[in-house]
């Protein structure tokens, strides 16, 4: 399914009939809500234990994108009551550059309000080993993440203005880097600090991602919420292109690949099977190379491209992308 893009790096789309190697098991619901995400992290939270990390993108001030923080409020209080929202500094300066201004951030778009966040990178960094990487041996994260014993990757799924999108892969690799040193290490080159683009920036990124989701081993699990998606990051703040892709729904996996690859084949099966649809997101991926976070995170051994698309709101059926697509509206900001 899903058109074939130009090109032969990360600007191609690699169709599902192209891929080879195991399957892992992806859920998914239409269920855009707070029991929408309940329903579909409690089919993949049995690794979850001890001390408790939730990584998501707490956002810029007032960013009209993000998870909603009251349906985190409510999967906290259900789920994990006793569970520690985690973030880092950004590498450019703005509103969450330091910790102070971070921590005012943080209570404009709501989230003192019921739970407290830690900046990991508030008090230092500490490096953890990247396996097998072509860029890096080693990836600077904040200081305090080594100091959970699982961690919840709850992802808004959307676009990103240098990764063509960012799932749970961007949200590790640039949320856990800290800000300064293993975000630098990420995007800086030749004396520019965003001169790392295309196919290099998205095997950057996934390396970074490889050394965090190698240290939680299998205390790690994925949920992107396909929502509010715009091709612009939710760093990018009121600032953000506006909304034109379809909502679709939330994905669930303990695979982090599977459960990237599944969204990405989301919105290419929108492309293909709705063309009456703006294609604004689809055409933001390939722009920017960003398949190539796919491919690479397969090369590193990180999960499989291919897998079993679980439709929990019909008795557990096995759906394809395009069947998870098929009713999905224009979108209404």
């Amino acid at each position: 399914m899903g058109r074939i893009l130009p090109g032969t790096g990360g600007n191609r789309y690699i169709p599902y009939e192209e891929r080879t190697g195991n399957e892992s098991i992806v859920y998914f619901t239409r269920n855009l809500s707070p029991e929408g995400l309940e329903k579909v992290y409690d089919r993949v939270k049995s690794q979850i234990c001890g001390r408790v990390a939730i990584k998501l993108h707490t956002g810029e001030p007032h960013g009209p994108n993000i998870i909603p923080p009251a349906w985190i409020k409510k999967f906290m209080a259900d789920e994990l009551p006793d569970a520690t929202i985690v973030e880092t500094n950004t590498f450019y300066a703005g509103d969450r550059y330091t910790t102070e201004e971070h921590r005012k951030t943080l209570e404009v778009n709501g989230w003192t309000d019921f739970t407290t966040v830690d900046i990991t990178d508030e008090e230092g960094t500490t490096m953890l080993p990247v396996e097998g990487g072509k860029w890096f041996t080693e990836m600077s994260v904040g200081s305090h993440l080594p100091s959970y014993d699982s961690l919840v990757v709850l992802t808004h799924f959307k676009g990103h203005t240098m990764g063509g999108f960012g799932g749970s892969n961007k949200n590790i690799g640039i949320g856990c880097a800290d800000g300064r040193i293993g975000k630098g290490m990420i995007h800086a080159k030749d004396g520019d600090d965003w001169g790392v683009v295309e196919e290099e920036l998205m095997e950057k990124i996934s390396e970074s991602t490889k050394a965090t989701i190698d240290y939680f081993d299998k205390h790690i699990t994925y949920v992107n919420v396909l929502r509010n998606m715009s091709v612009s990051c939710d760093c990018e703040g009121v600032d953000a292109q506006p909304v034109v892709t379809p909502n679709v729904g939330i994905l669930a996996s303990v695979d982090i690949l599977a459960a990237d690859q599944a969204s990405v084949d989301m919105v290419a099966a929108i492309s293909e099977n709705r063309p009456e649809l703006p294609q604004d997101l689809i055409k933001r991926i390939e722009s920017r190379h960003g398949f190539r976070q796919l491919s690479y995170m397969k090369e590193l051994g990180m999960g499989n491209d291919r897998y079993i698309l679980i439709d929990v709101d019909h008795d557990d059926q096995r759906i394809t992308a395009a069947d998870a697509i098929e009713g999905v509206v224009p979108f209404v900001g």
